[in-house]
This record gives structure tokens, sequence and C-alpha cells, in this order.
């Protein structure tokens, strides 16, 4: 005797088949006496089979549909006109038909009167349309419609004209390998494409894998198909012969399961026998959860031992250990590359089928080693040239900035101001003459005027206010700058020093009543003495500069600097009621830096050439993401994860840099710009993100497989690790090009170019410096997305790789030249251009993403080996956290052949 559904064999006696569960015969008391003395497995074969008699209840020939009413030649709903009985299922009777209206063929799937009366049967059965119609794949068999003829509902699906997998196995026994391999990957792909819609197919099994005549894989019946994640579907159904073991203890279904059920397939593909065999449900239970089917090494002797560990890795009992996708799967057989088929095809391929393509990517170790060799030499390299290319290192940073402001703050005490302050902020900024020295002075060592802090290149700004300090512009983020918020609250006092903790500017605002005001006279001696200008060397001049407040009293004299005898010096103050409000000294070329500054050719012409790029770029995006949005082409979840990710990292950045206080009043605001803030970078990543996805993964997908593996949260893959050690070894090499740029006009007799820090200094504490560790995420996934955007642009006008590369470069030679101009500095910056744009074009997102991750940290943040400076700490936190990343990436990048075996 056979089972009527799966063509199993059957004992004569038994109620239910062991197979599949199917209701055979009548009542058999001594097989549910079996059951249910069975211990635990019985408990959940009972359960099981009570699912396996509710589904199946139109195989009992007792209640079985009467059929007569669709005889061949009925024309149902005056469209479809019925040819035959195709089969019968768990969930349903199918009728071959013609379609008289479109003139094709078509499958008509009724549901059976007992199942039809049941309200919650008919839910279900509407959910199998909606969910089968998400799935469109060439592998998946197609839904079309659902309708009802004298109040039984059908669907019209695709008509297959060939026969299922079960009985293809069972009269031809096991499929030749080739074959085997071959349906096995087209399965993967169609299983791939449900879960990629969310679609979880709960009973995969060769009855629902059919074969056309082309001997392509058609994945039907998702009859027990559930929403992935939906808990209204976690009730026990499928066949137990192929159900995970999880199931059985009611655990929710998931990919992992089908997963599962995908390895008993592929297994019964292979061997020609199933995996496992059992004379009723419970032993079926017991061996899902106990056994492990036999290899097929030892059951076959031309076994393929890299099919054979696909199999059982599908078969792990722990679903953790199972493979993550059904495109693992694929990948992992043999020439397995539904990457590249899908192509062929014309098919763009998912996100998930991105991700799993590529391999495993490990590096040779000895070329992973060099790679981390390379990062380490260069960031030592880095370190010492800094001392030559970075501003920040000729500037006498000698105090810190606790003892700067402690310093700032005494001195107001000593000008006048008694009153304690509520709230106080401080930090570091540059001056015009950083800007007069790169434009005016052309001798090689005109950065050494920098070390005598005179003319200072670096100022350090103190304010203090009689109430919180706060802003909630914008732009500004909740940060305090020396001039945000602006200086009008009577009572507000701001200072800037030199370096070395000497008054260059004092800015106070006078209290609006001041009875005293008339007895006092101002002392312009104490003004000197914290400048450490010497009074009697300076000649009195009539002022020229207004106060930024009201002043009774005004004064100015002309001098020249202690340290820079050869800087001529103008001095301005004022008082109000005897007290000092003003007080600035102005360099040769202040007069021309406080006015709108002209700009010269070379950066105009650079400045409108990045606005048209920024516009047209944003303009592109924008227009791609209407048409992505209209075709349903985006990656929705990879989206909104990027989106999520930065608006988070760009949210704590900020409140790391904000000025926060206890103020209750303005706490508010402050989070509301915050929140705005991280919402404008999501959504300008989201923008980005959705504008050049969905094309690049049609185009180019080999650009987006690790950054794919990464928004699924693979951050240990092996080729996540690998092109974050490539981004890593590029962004050193470009630095270390940059720097060696900045050094080659002096081998010309020219004086040499040097990189600005970060907001003017070095970071003024550890939470400044983790602000800046954290935006970096952001600002490098912004700009990269932006450069790869214009690179497709590009590729989409020129076609050719190397005219896109070409147009690319030159695109970024242009931008640099409205920095440097035309010289030798942008001929020695013209290698490390090239690097950016092999990066871009070869190595993909994520490489490039780390890159520009990584590149200002070290063009900005003041690097040094010296520990005795107050900045070393947050120079060391730099490179190591740099090193600590090309360690990370070595490590998998140069994993053993073991491993990267075992990772499907």
């Amino acid at each position: 005797m056979t089972c009527p559904s799966c063509g199993h064999a059957v004992a004569p006696t038994a109620r239910f088949c062991g197979f599949c569960g199917l209701e055979i015969a009548g009542p058999n008391a001594a097989t549910i006496a079996a059951l249910e003395s069975s211990g635990r497995h019985a408990a959940v074969a009972i359960r099981v089979t009570d699912d396996a008699v509710r589904a199946s209840d139109t195989l009992n020939p007792a209640i079985a549909t009467d059929i007569s009413r669709f005889a061949p030649g009925t024309v149902l709903a005056a469209r479809y006109r019925v040819i035959g009985l195709l089969g019968r299922g768990g969930m349903g009777d199918v009728f071959r038909a013609d379609d008289l209206v479109l003139g094709q063929p078509v499958a008509l799937k009724f549901l059976p009167d007992a199942i039809a009366a049941h309200p919650d049967r008919i839910a279900a059965f509407r959910s199998e349309v909606s969910v089968a119609r998400t799935v469109s794949h060439p592998s998946v068999c197609r839904v079309y419609d659902i309708g009802e003829v004298d109040g039984h509902p059908f669907l019209t699906m695709e008509y297959i004209d060939g026969e299922n997998l079960s009985s293809l196995l069972r009269r031809i026994g096991r499929l030749p390998h080739d074959t085997a391999v071959d349906m096995a990957r087209q399965l993967c792909a169609g299983l791939a494409a449900a879960h990629d819609k969310g679609v979880l197919h709960r009973d995969l099994k060769p009855a629902n894998v059919m074969i056309d005549g082309r001997g392509k894989v058609k994945l039907a019946d998702f009859g027990l198909a559930a929403l992935s994640g939906d808990t209204a579907h976690h009730a026990l159904a499928g066949t137990p012969a192929y159900m995970a073991p999880e199931l059985f203890d009611r655990q929710a279904p998931s990919i992992a399961s089908d997963i599962y059920a995908l390895g008993l397939v592929l297994y019964e593909m292979f061997a020609g026998k199933p995996a496992f065999h059992a004379e009723s449900v419970a032993d079926m239970a017991r061996l899902h959860h106990d056994s492990m089917p036999t290899s097929l090494s030892r059951i076959l002797t031309d076994a393929d031992p890299i099919v054979d560990r696909v199999i059982q890795r599908c078969l792990a009992k722990d679903p953790a250990e199972r493979p993550a996708s059904a495109l693992s799967v694929a990948a992992a057989l043999p020439g397995g590359d539904p990457l590249a088929a899908a192509l062929a095809a014309g098919e763009t391929p998912s996100p998930a089928m991105v991700a799993a393509a590529g391999g495993v990517g490990a590096l040779d170790p000895k070329v992973g080693l060099a790679c981390l060799v390379g990062v380490i030499v260069a960031l030592i390299i880095a370190v010492s040239l800094s001392s030559r290319t970075q501003a920040a290192r000729y500037a006498p940073f000698e105090k810190a900035p606790a003892v700067l402001a402690d310093q700032a703050a005494s001195m107001i005490r000593r000008l006048g101001y008694a009153e304690r302050p509520v709230d106080a902020a401080y930090g570091f900024t540059t001056t015009d003459y950083i800007t007069y020295l790169k434009e005016h002075d052309p001798v090689p060592s005109r950065w050494q005027n920098l070390r005598a802090g005179q003319p200072p290149g670096f100022t350090f700004w103190y304010r203090e206010s009689p109430q919180a300090l706060t802003t909630d512009r914008f732009f500004f983020g909740g940060r305090v700058t020396a001039t945000e918020p602006p200086i009008r609250i009577p009572g507000m006092v701001t200072v800037m020093l030199d370096l070395r903790g000497r008054l260059h500017q004092l800015i106070a605002v006078p209290p609006r009543i001041d009875a005293q005001a008339a007895a006092r006279a101002a002392d312009w001696s104490a003004l000197f003495r914290e400048a450490g200008l010497d009074a009697t060397r300076f000649a009195p001049v009539t002022p020229q500069w207004t106060p930024p407040s009201y002043a009774d009293a005004r004064s100015a004299w002309h001098g020249v600097y202690p340290d820079r005898p050869d800087v001529t010096i103008h001095v301005e103050a004022a008082a109000s009621g005897g007290q000092p409000i003003f007080f600035q000294i102005f360099e040769p070329w202040s007069t021309k830096t406080l006015l709108p500054r002209p700009e010269s050719g070379n950066v105009a012409i650079g400045r409108v050439v990045s606005f048209g790029a920024v516009a047209g770029v944003l303009l592109g995006a924008l227009l791609l993401v209407q048409r992505n949005l209209r075709l349903g082409r985006i990656d929705h979840p990879g989206a909104f994860r990027l989106a999520l990710v930065l608006f988070v990292l760009h949210v704590a950045a900020t409140l790391l840099s904000a000025h926060l206080n206890a103020d209750l009043a303005v706490i508010g605001p402050l989070l509301a710009v915050v929140v705005a803030r991280g919402l404008l970078i999501g959504t300008l990543a989201w923008i980005s993100y959705v504008a050049l996805e969905p094309d690049l993964r049609r185009r180019a997908p080999h650009m987006l497989i690790s950054w794919n593996r990464v928004l699924a949260g693979r951050l240990t893959d092996p080729l996540v690790r690998r092109d974050i050690l490539i981004g890593l070894v590029g962004g050193a090499g470009v630095h270390l090009l940059t720097q060696l740029g900045y050094l080659a006009p002096v081998w010309f007799g020219k004086a040499p170019d040097t990189s600005l820090p970060l907001d003017g200094g070095p970071p003024t504490s550890i939470g400044s410096l983790l602000s800046v560790l954290l935006r970096q995420p952001a600002s490098a996934v912004l700009i990269a997305t932006s450069m790869v955007l214009l690179v497709f642009l590009l590729k989409v006008l020129l076609r050719r790789r190397w005219l896109v590369a070409t147009a690319f470069l030159a695109f970024m030679a242009v931008l640099e030249m409205a920095n440097e101009g035309v010289g030798v500095s942008l001929a020695f910056n013209m290698p490390p251009l090239i690097v950016i744009t092999v990066i871009v074009l070869y190595f993909g997102l994520l490489p490039f993403v780390v890159m520009n991750m990584i590149l200002p940290l070290l063009d900005h943040v003041p690097l040094t080996f010296d520990t005795s400076v107050w900045y070393a700490g947050y120079s060391w936190t730099v490179l190591a956290v740099i090193a600590g990343l090309a360690l990370y990436g070595y490590k998998a990048a140069v994993a053993t052949r073991k491993t990267l075996n075992l990772d499907l």
C-alpha cells in the first residue's frame, strides 16, 4: 500500500503515512496507543498528526470534493475552460484549464468544500494568494489572480507542463550529478526570491517542486507559506518528513527552517532516496531531532564531497549553524555563481544575491601581511612627516585647553569682572595669519613663522556668561563658538589668547545701568600687561575701529610684537565707565581679511565646478529615486538600516560636541536641533543610497558585495574584513602621497603647502575626539555614495571604463586645482587622485567608504609620537583605531582554508 500524496509505502493497518503524516484509513487504536506511550516525540507526533488530518481532509474519500461538476469542457467564471484534474493536495484540488481571454493554459486551484466552509480557511487561502503574488522569479510558479464559482474560491496560476520532483525521483531514481546541481541551483534561486520578499515557504518538499518540459525548476504551492516574522503563523504545519527539528517544538518558522527542508530535498535529488524513513510520525520527529542522514559518500561511489558538505550544513540541528541564505547554498555548490547567472539572464539580482556572491574573500597570507605592514609603515611615516606637513605641529601648542581656560578665567577676574559666571565655554580657532602666509609668503621656511606664537596662527577663545550659553541654530548643532551665541547679553565676556596665554582680543558687554560709571577712568596698562606688551614702546594714534558695543573711552596705539619686531601691529581698546570692554591686536593683513576676500581665478573655477557637480549629482539622485520608487526596485531594508545607523551616529556625535547644560528651558530646543540634524543626515544617506544602489546592483553588483554584507550585519565576514583592509591601505597610501605633495614644492625652491587641523585646532576633550570619530562614517558614506553616483552617471554617459576613469580623474583634478592652483603641488597630488579613482572603480563602495573615514582623521588630528604634549593621547587614539581596524581586517583576510570551507 502506498500513500496517495507522497507515494511512499505504508503499512496496511496504518492510519497515517509515516513520511508525510497524511491520514490513510480509519482509526488505528494500536498506533495511537503507541504514540501516546512514546514520550516527548509522541506528543509532538500527535500534534503533527492532528494538523495533518485538518490539512488533508480532501484526501479522505469520505469527504472528498465532488469533482464531477468540473468535468472537462466546463467553463468557469465565463473565462476558464476546464481540461482536467491535475492533482489533489492537502490544501486543494488543481485543475488544468484554458484562459479564454488571454489564450493561454492556466492551473486552477480550488479549496475543498470541507475547508471552504471555514472562514479561517478562506482567510488562509486569500493569504496564500497575497503571499504568492509578491514573489516573481523564473524559478517560482507564478500566481495570477483569485476568483469564485458558486461560492467556491479558486486561484489561477501558471500551468507547468511537466511533473513534480517527487514523481520524477520515483520514476528514475537519483538525478545525474550535473543535472542535480543545475536544478539545485535553480531551486535555491527561487527560494531566495521568496525569502527576499519576506516569504517563508514552510512546506518545501519534492512534491512542491515542479519540473517543466525543458527541465526548468519551478517552486510551487505556497499553501503553508507565511510572511517572515508573522507570529500568527507559528502553528505547527508542514510535512513531517521535511520539517526542521525546531518546528516540532513549536518554535517560530524561519529562513533556517526552510534551509533545513532545502537540504533534505537536495539529499533526495543526489541520493535518490529520502534522508529519513520512519514508520510513524513520532519516529520521524526523533530522527529529525537526534540523527543525521547517511553521508552521500557512504552510499554513492561518485559522491561529490562539496555537495555532501553543503547538505550536511543545511541539516545542522542548530538553526544558527545552517547557511545564512539559499543563495549561500547556491554559491557553495560546485561552480556556483548565482550572481553571474542572474546578470546573464538580464535579471536584477537581489541584495541578498549580491551579498552571497563574491566568494569568501580571503587574501593570500603574504598579501594580507603586506597590506597590514603597509598600513603600519604608512602611519609611522605619516607621523614622522607631520611635523612638516601639519600646521598645528608648527604652532606652540604647549598648554592644555584646561590650563588655558583657567588662565583666561583668572585674566577676566583681574580685568575687573568679579562676578562668577553661570556658564563658560572654550576652544581653538585659526586666524588670518595662516591664510596670509599661504598666499603672500613664498619662501620655503614660511611655516616656521608659526613657532614663535606671534603673530598667532591659532588662538584659544574663552567666554563666560551670566546665563546658560546655548544655541539652537541648525548648522551649529548645539556647539558654542567664539561668536555663537552672539555676544550681546550684559555680563558676557569673551577673551582670545595666543597659545602662550597672552591676550589677543577682549569683547565684553557692559551692564545696562552703572551708577559708578562717571567715577572711574580706564586703565589701559592692565590690558597691555595681559597681552605681554610694553605700553611704553607703543605710540598713541587715532582710534580707527568701532568697538562692538557702547564705549565712552577709546584709545589706539602703534607698535611691534616683542617676539616679532618685524611685524607692525595696531592696538585698539575701548572702555565703558572705566571698565575695559574691547581690546584687539590688528596685524597689517587684518584690514584686508576682515572684508570679503575676492576669490582667485582658480578658487572661483573650482567653486563653480564643485557647485555644478553637487547640483547635478543631487538632481540626478532625486530623479533616480523617483524612478526607482516607481519601479519598486529599492532595497528598503538596506536603505533603512543605513539611514538609521547614520542617524544614531550623527546624533551621538552632535551630543558629544554640543555644549550641554542643565537649563531645562534650552535643552528642549537643543535636542530638537540635534534630532533634526540627524534626520537630515539619515535622509541624505537614504536618498544617495536609494538613487545609487538599484542601478549599481544591476550594472556593477561587484561594487556592492561587501557593502551589502555589512548592511546585513555580517561585520565579521572575511570579504568585509578584506575590503576594510583594502580601504585602509588606500587611505594610508593617499595620505602619505598627499604629504609628499605638500613637501614637493620645497624640492623646487618653493614654499611647501600644509594641511589645516579640523575645526581650527586639536580636539579639546575626549568627548570632542569621540565626536570627530563618530562623524566620520556619516560624512564618509555621503561623500563615497556621491562620488560613486557620479561615476555611475559618467558610466551611463560614456559607457567605456577608461573614459569614465579619465573623466572622474579630471573632475578630481579640477577640485584639487581650486585648492592648490596649477603648479608643483597639483602635479604631485595627481598620484593620490589616481589611487582614489582606482579604489572607486575597481574595489567597490566599502573600501571607498573606509578610505573616506580615515583620511580626515589623518589629515586634521595632529599626529605625534611625543608623549609629553597634551594632545598625544588623541593622536595615539586615532592611530590605534586605524591600526586596530587593519589588524581586524588582516585576521579574517588570512583565515585558514578549513574555516573558509565552513563559511557558507
